[in-house]
C-alpha cells in the first residue's frame, strides 16, 4: 500500500493542477462530489488520528484535487503526514516529490483558507522547510522567502521563522562575505519581535482587566456565561504569556548570535553613511537606534544623532527611555527624569513602564530623595511584585537613612533602619532568586545594632519595632 501511495505522490504535480484554481464550491462541483468529499474527510480523519498515514494519504490526495476549500485541517494536518513519509523514504526522486508536496501546502493554505492562514506565514514556513530539507541547494531562495515573509508578517512572524531566518542570514553572510545581511536581519528582528512582545502584553493586560469586568457584571447574573468567558480569558492569557516567553527567548538567542558580527565599530562604520543619507527617513533611523542600543553603542555620536532625530520627529516610550538613559550617563539627572516620565506617559502597557520607574527611583536615590526613590520602586512592584531589584533599591534607601533617622529620643533605637533594610533584602531574595547573591551581600554589609543599646531602651530580640522617621514601617528586633 505504501508503495502505491508514494507512486501517487510522484504524480502529484499533475493531479493537484485542478486544486490550484480558486474554489467556486466547498464540497465539490455537484451533489455527488459533495457526498464523496465529506466521506473522504471522515476517512482522512480516522486514518490520520490512528497515524495510518499511508491510508490517510489516499483521501488527502482526493480532497486537494476535488475540494481543497472543504476543510482547513486538510492543510493543517498535511505537514505531519508528509514529513513522516519524507523521514522514511529511501528513493531520492520520490523524496523530492514529497518535499514538493509539503511546500505546495504552504503555497496554497492561505489561498484556500485565508481565515486560518496568511500568505506571509505560508511563505515563511515554505522557507523553513526548504532550509530543513534543501539547505545545500536552495538556501538563497529560502533566504529571499524569509525576508518576504518577515516583511509581510512583521510582528506576527512566528518565533521559529525568526530563528531560521537569522540562522540563514548568518550562513548567507559567510557565503556572500557581507555582514550587512546579518545586520539587516537583526534590525528586522529587533523591531518586529519587540512589537510582538508589546502586542502580547497589551492583549494579556486587557484580558486581565476583563476578569474584573466579568466579576462585576456576570458572576451573580449568569454563572454559565461567566464560567465560559472566564475559561476563554484564562486560555488566552496563558497563550499570551507563552508567546511572550517564546519571543523573549528568540530575541535573546538572536542577540547572542549577532554579537560576533557587529561590534560597535562595525555598526558605526555601516551606519555613518546610512544616517547621513536617511536623516528624513524615520523608519530607517528607528532600526538603526534599536540595533545600536541593543549593541550597547549608546556612546556613539551616530547613535545619539539618529536618536535625537527620531525622538524629535516621532517620540515613543522607547526613544524617551533611551534619551533618559543618555542624560543619566551624563549625570543630567533632572532632564533624565523628564524623559523617563515621558516614556511612562507614552507606554501602552504597564510592563513597559517598569524600567523607567526603576531608573527614576535610582536617580532619586543618587540625589538623596529617598521617599521619592521608594515611591517609584513601589510603582515597579505594582507592575511586577517579583522584581527583586526594586526591593534591593528600597533596602538601599533604608540603609542610607541612618544619619537622618537617628534621634536622641530615648525610645528610638538608632540603627533600626538597618533591620528595615535587611527586611527588604530578604524579600528581594525570596521573590527573585536571580538577585539572591546581591541581596545577601547587601545584607551582610549592614552594620549591627549593639544589643546593649536595644536592652537599655527597654526592648528585646524578636519584638516588633516600628521604624519611624520617613520610613514608617514595622520590623523585628535582631
Amino acid at each position: 500500500m505504501k508503495k502505491t501511495i508514494l507512486i501517487a505522490a510522484l504524480l502529484f504535480g499533475v493531479l493537484y493542477a485542478n486544486a490550484q484554481t480558486e474554489c467556486g464550491f466547498k464540497y465539490g462541483a455537484n451533489e455527488d462530489d459533495s457526498v464523496k468529499c465529506r466521506l473522504e474527510i471522515t476517512q482522512f480523519n480516522l486514518q490520520f488520528k490512528a497515524q495510518n498515514y499511508a491510508e490517510a494519504y489516499n483521501s488527502w490526495q482526493y480532497l486537494v484535487n476535488h475540494c481543497p476549500c472543504s476543510w482547513s485541517g486538510l492543510f493543517a494536518n498535511a505537514p505531519k503526514m508528509l514529513e513522516s513519509f519524507i523521514s522514511t523514504e529511501k528513493d531520492s526522486a520520490r523524496r523530492e516529490v514529497l518535499i514538493d508536496s509539503l511546500l505546495w501546502v504552504y503555497d496554497n493554505y492561505a489561498k484556500y483558507h485565508p481565515n486560518y492562514y496568511t500568505q506571509g506565514r505560508g511563505i515563511g514556513f515554505k522557507a523553513y522547510y526548504t532550509m530543513k530539507y534543501r539547505a545545500n541547494s536552495d538556501y538563497e531562495k529560502a533566504f529571499d522567502w524569509f525576508i518576504t515573509s518577515v516583511e509581510m508578517e512583521k510582528e506576527e512572524t512566528q518565533p521559529i521563522i525568526w530563528n531560521y531566518y537569522f540562522l540563514t542570514a548568518t550562513q548567507m553572510a559567510i557565503v556572500k562575505q557581507d555582514t550587512n545581511l546579518v545586520i539587516e536581519a537583526y534590525e528586522r528582528a529587533n523591531e518586529y519581535i519587540d512589537d510582538a512582545i508589546v502586542n502580547a502584553y497589551e492583549r494579556f493586560e486587557y484580558d486581565v482587566a476583563q476578569f474584573d469586568t466579568l466579576e462585576k457584571t456576570l458572576k451573580d447574573v449568569n454563572r454559565m456565561d461567566y464560567d465560559k468567558e472566564v475559561a476563554k480569558l484564562a486560555q488566552d492569557t496563558t497563550r499570551q504569556k507563552a508567546l511572550i516567553k517564546d519571543y523573549n527567548k528568540t530575541l535573546v538567542w538572536i542577540e547572542n548570535k549577532f554579537i560576533p558580527y557587529a561590534p560597535c565599530e562595525v555598526l558605526e562604520r555601516v551606519y555613518t553613511k546610512k544616517v547621513a543619507d536617511n536623516r528624513d527617513n524615520i523608519p530607517v533611523l528607528q532600526k538603526i537606534i534599536l540595533t545600536m542600543n541593543k549593541g550597547n553603542c549608546q556612546d556613539s555620536p551616530i547613535f545619539r544623532e539618529a536618536l535625537s532625530i527620531v525622538h524629535k520627529n516621532q517620540p515613543s516610550s522607547k526613544t524617551a527611555e533611551m534619551m533618559g538613559n543618555l542624560c543619566l550617563k551624563n549625570k543630567e539627572y533632572d532632564q533624565a527624569i523628564v524623559y523617563l516620565n515621558e516614556s511612562i506617559a507614552l507606554s501602552t502597557t504597564n510592563e513597559r513602564k517598569a524600567k523607567p520607574y526603576f531608573l527614576i527611583a535610582s536617580i532619586h536615590l543618587i540625589k538623596g530623595n529617598l521617599s521619592e526613590a521608594r515611591a517609584n520602586a513601589y510603582n515597579v512592584l505594582k507592575i511586577n511584585p517579583n522584581d527583586g531589584q526594586a526591593y534591593i533599591l528600597i533596602g538601599d534607601c533604608y540603609m542610607s537613612s541612618a544619619g537622618r533617622c537617628n534621634s536622641d529620643d530615648p525610645k528610638v533605637i538608632n540603627g533600626a533602619v538597618y533591620w528595615a533594610a535587611a527586611d527588604k533584602y530578604n524579600k528581594a531574595a525570596a521573590v527573585d532568586p536571580s538577585v539572591a547573591s546581591v541581596a545577601a551581600s547587601r545584607r551582610a554589609s549592614l552594620p549591627g545594632v549593639p544589643f546593649e543599646e536595644v536592652f537599655k531602651k527597654g526592648y528585646d530580640k524578636g519584638q516588633t519595632y516600628h521604624v519611624g522617621c520617613w520610613i514608617n514601617e514595622n520590623t523585628t528586633i535582631r
